[in-house]
């Protein structure tokens, strides 16, 4: 039986529009989610707890399944 995790879906989140001007706990989730420049694209697991980060800064993203 395969295990949760390893079977997760990813999702291909690219950053879009810059976090200048918007509040601090906004740029930090940016960084924390690993992107520090314009259109740059990061992977990441299919989590509960990514899934609020992604909604916190949906307006300055795009994400692909």
């Amino acid at each position: 039986m395969p295990n949760k995790a390893t079977t997760g879906k990813t999702l291909r989140v690219t950053l879009v529009r810059s976090a200048i001007g918007y509040t601090k706990d906004q740029k930090a989730t940016v960084k924390a989610l690993g992107l520090r420049r314009l259109h740059q694209t990061v992977e990441h697991k299919d989590t509960p707890a990514l899934r609020g980060m992604l909604n916190k800064i949906i307006h300055l993203l795009k994400i692909e399944e």
